[in-house]
């Protein structure tokens, strides 16, 4: 059973099998809803904007948004400052970690349900387990950003997360936190590889926020490997990249 939905201003796309799978859904689809409803920026009554506003203190904020700012700090160590979920304007934003956070957490629900076999898609952040309908591995289709219906890579994840970050659908809205006025140019999609959705989210958000330079910290980073597309249409991948990819 497949079905799509919009949350979080973007569709997202959840297929299941088994007998439950309809109960499956909609309470996937319920948890996603109320992440949105707790995190989302644009939500006047959402627990970040109150933050933002002054109306809670931050001795007060919740379990969940604890965990996703401790996330947030330790994905900015960890990428030098290239993530970071405090905007220019000193407003808390973190967009860039709740939705691969939000995406494992529902892969867990459906696993926690007896679901082995599904497939999840939230604006190019994938989680995935088991088979197909047809009992093949899940594949993935890297977009071209300049044909956004020309597939230029397909991969196969294998149980492990895979995020895309990128200016060709959202234009941009990821920026450089050490120079925020600066215009990323030079990368227009990179698709990492990680051990879940989580992991994948958080350094491809990085490392376009990077540039150039994104697709070297990804070869550097263990368990991860990389797939970036320039302005001039040209593809880096990392070294063990196509262990992922059909040739």
């Amino acid at each position: 059973m497949r079905e799509t939905r919009i949350i979080m201003g973007m569709p997202i796309e959840l297929s299941v099998a088994g007998v439950d799978a309809h109960k499956i859904i909609e309470e996937a689809f319920s948890h996603l809803t109320s992440v949105d409803e707790q995190f989302s920026t644009y939500k006047e009554n959402s627990e970040i904007s109150r933050l933002n506003r002054g109306e809670i203190s931050i001795d007060a904020i919740s379990p969940e948004m604890k965990e996703v700012f401790a996330i947030s700090e330790k994905t900015k160590k960890e990428t030098n400052g290239y993530f970071d979920i405090r905007k220019p304007n000193g407003l808390l934003d973190p967009s860039g970690i709740v939705k691969g956070w939000a995406i494992k957490n529902t892969a867990a629900l459906i696993n926690a349900a007896g679901c082995q076999d599904f497939f999840m898609n939230a604006g190019g952040d994938i989680a995935m387990s088991g088979k197909n309908d047809k009992g093949e591995e899940w594949s993935i289709g890297i977009r071209n950003p300049f044909k956004v219906n020309e597939i230029v890579k397909v991969v196969y994840p294998r149980g492990k997360g895979i995020a895309t970050s990128g200016s060709y659908i959202r234009g941009n809205h990821i920026y450089n936190p050490h120079n925020p006025s600066e215009e990323l140019k030079e990368i227009v999609s990179v698709s990492i590889v990680g051990p879940d959705v989580l992991e994948a989210d958080r350094f491809a958000t990085a490392a376009f926020a990077m540039g150039k330079e994104g697709i070297l910290f990804i070869e550097n980073l263990a368990g991860f490997e990389g797939y970036a597309i320039d302005v001039g249409g040209i593809a880096t991948m990392t070294s063990g990249f196509m262990a992922y990819a059909a040739p």
